[in-house]
């Protein structure tokens, strides 16, 4: 996974425009009015997406729309994948400490 597409996720505005583009490719005039910011402020976010190969851009006549791109979010999905089975682990071990406790508790009344 590239360490670029995490940096480029870290600023939630841009986290937030990802969030917009699961839905389908918009403009940057629509994701301005859906996330009350400047048109600037959308370029600027747009272009470090675009530069991180997050998002694609495609021209038509004078708008541009954006689209996620699968490929980044799907590294990253493999990558967090290899935590899974950690967390998970911790988890069934919480459980069992818990189920643990209250037989316990159980037998004590």
């Amino acid at each position: 996974m590239e360490t670029e597409t995490l940096g480029a996720l870290a600023e939630p505005t841009r986290m937030r425009i990802v969030e917009l583009l699961r839905n389908g490719p918009l403009t940057v005039g629509e994701i301005t009015n859906k996330l009350q910011i400047r048109q600037p402020q959308a370029s600027k976010h747009l272009k470090v997406l675009n530069e991180a190969k997050i998002v694609d851009v495609h021209p038509v006549a004078n708008r541009r729309f954006y689209k996620l791109r699968p490929q980044p979010l799907q590294e990253m999905d493999t990558w967090l994948s290899t935590f899974r089975s950690l967390w998970e682990n911790q988890f069934d071990q919480l459980d069992e400490y818990l189920t643990k406790l209250q037989n316990q508790s159980n037998r004590e009344e």
